[in-house]
């Protein structure tokens, strides 16, 4: 039997630790501190506190992102996607890191375990059985450095999964961030164009006031002046001499007219060899503003309310007939459009017919038609009106309302809010109206369009003739003729 010594036993553990670190690069100069615990199971020892694992930086910044994702805009959102993104492709370099060093380890244990056992067979006694010791340990370590690889490898999937959701969630951000931003970009220009539109608009219409304020300023500055020429010229007594003078040539210039009218009457009447009089005459000034109905002129004549009336307007140049709609009262307030023309009454009874006329046109009102220019110079004109009949049916309310004619539309107001207002158009009807007795020369009728009518009563006949004539007149501005109902159409008797 062989003794082996102390310093023989030590030259061949050098030796062979020697042979093993020839081939392996150690990490570190002492071996892993590890503890043994029953049947040789390696413990692990305690890690630092402060160091946190792969997968609990992965589970801590998967929370924090779904815990910011409710309150971050949607750029900041994009931000944080992207740190994400950076920080997943970080944790996935250090899990190749610590693959590629397990590997490692892997190498370094398998050639500690080939050397162990070469050592085992060469020794024995008391060393062989540490040497067997350190080989269980070192099998257990390899054991549980394939757990720790298995535990990468599925942490390395985690991050992979991780990371793409990152980068696909980074994108949809991105192109979120870009649609967002687009979108935005189209309403600033959409913004821009209407603030453009109105500003032109402001400026176009301050233009006209302005233009339209000079002018009436003038015309006023004239008529002061001629005002101030008056007064000088004359004293106050005789300016109120010649008001009385005027006021009673206009009252003889009525009964003059009057008597013109009675004496035209009978004197068609001689040129048509009627020996009998007439049953009914047309009463009434022939001028507008006036009221014309048809009155018994004896005792023969029939109800007229049990008569059938048709009022008519005829041409004074080729005696040209238009029916006017809806003229079938015994009263008639001769409008706008009837100036310079020949009203005729159809009075129907027993099969018989009686046709009466206006001794000549209807003639203009005096100072309409200056009045009605200075009113075409302002942008917009506002007349007070009240209700009467709204959609055919009776307007128990007499609120005052406003009623707007401007240079493109009509607008109908109640205080500061509109009731309706439209544009000129091809299905506006305005006209006076048609029947209605003595209120009948002070209201008009406004069809706005189909199904949409009011019945509007004025303050004078002035303020419902010019409203008539200036609505007419920005209409055909517009290339649009506003009548009454059917009044372009002529009847058939001609």
């Amino acid at each position: 039997m062989t003794r082996m010594s102390r310093d023989f036993a030590n030259t061949m553990q050098k030796e062979a630790v020697s042979a093993v670190s020839n081939d392996v690069i150690f990490a570190s100069s002492r071996f892993p501190n590890y503890k043994l615990g029953t049947n040789n199971q390696i413990l692990d020892s305690k890690e630092d506190p402060k160091v946190l694992s792969m997968k609990e930086v992965v589970a801590r910044e998967t929370a924090l992102l779904l815990e910011q994702q409710k309150r971050l805009s949607v750029r900041d959102l994009a931000n944080k996607f992207e740190k994400g993104l950076a920080a997943a492709a970080k944790l996935s370099e250090e899990a190749r890191l610590r693959e590629a060093a397990s590997l490692e380890k892997h190498v370094l244990l398998k050639k500690l375990r080939d050397a162990l056992e070469a050592l085992r067979g060469r020794v024995a006694g008391r060393n062989k059985d540490d040497v067997e010791e350190a080989i269980a340990m070192v099998e257990a370590l390899a054991v549980q450095l394939t757990q720790r690889e298995g535990e990468l490898i599925q942490e390395k999937a985690e991050v992979k999964k991780l990371a793409n959701f990152l980068k696909q969630a980074s994108e949809d951000a991105k192109k979120l961030v870009d649609e967002e931003r687009a979108f935005a970009r189209a309403e600033i220009e959409s913004a821009r164009a209407a603030v453009q539109r109105v500003e032109d608009a402001l400026q176009e219409q301050e233009h006209m006031s302005r233009a339209s304020g000079k002018q009436d300023l003038e015309e006023l500055m004239k008529e002061v002046q001629e005002a101030r020429r008056i007064k000088m010229l004359h004293q106050p007594s005789k300016v109120m001499d010649m008001e009385h003078e005027l006021q009673a040539l206009r009252t003889q210039l009525t009964e003059k007219s009057k008597r013109a009218i009675q004496l035209q009457k009978e004197l068609a009447m001689t040129k048509r060899g009627e020996k009998n009089p007439l049953l009914y005459e047309l009463d009434g000034p022939e001028a507008l503003g006036s009221i014309l109905q048809i009155v018994p002129c004896s005792d023969n004549a029939p109800e007229i309310s049990q008569c059938i009336v048709q009022w008519r307007r005829v041409s004074s140049e080729g005696g040209k007939k238009e029916l006017i709609s809806g003229a079938t009262k015994s009263v008639y307030a001769p409008e706008p459009y009837d100036v310079g023309r020949i009203l005729q009454a159809d009075v129907l009874f027993d099969e018989q017919r009686i046709t009466l006329t206006t001794a000549g046109p209807i003639e203009q009102a005096p100072g309409l038609g200056s009045y009605v220019e200075a009113l075409v110079r302002k942008h917009d004109t506002q007349f007070n009106v009240v209700v009467t009949q709204m959609n055919g049916a009776e307007h128990t309310s007499e609120a005052i309302h406003s009623l707007h004619v401007g240079k493109m539309r009509m607008k109908l107001c109640k205080g500061k809010t509109t009731v309706i207002k439209e544009y000129y158009s091809n299905s506006m009807q305005l006209c006076g109206v048609r029947g209605g007795g003595n209120a009948a020369p002070q209201a008009l009728f406004w069809q706005v369009k189909s199904g949409v009518s009011f019945v509007l009563a004025f303050e004078s006949e002035r303020e419902r003739n010019a409203a008539i004539m200036l609505a007419r007149r920005f209409a055909y501005d517009c290339n649009i003729v506003l009548a009454g109902p059917q009044d372009r159409t002529p009847s058939a008797t001609q």
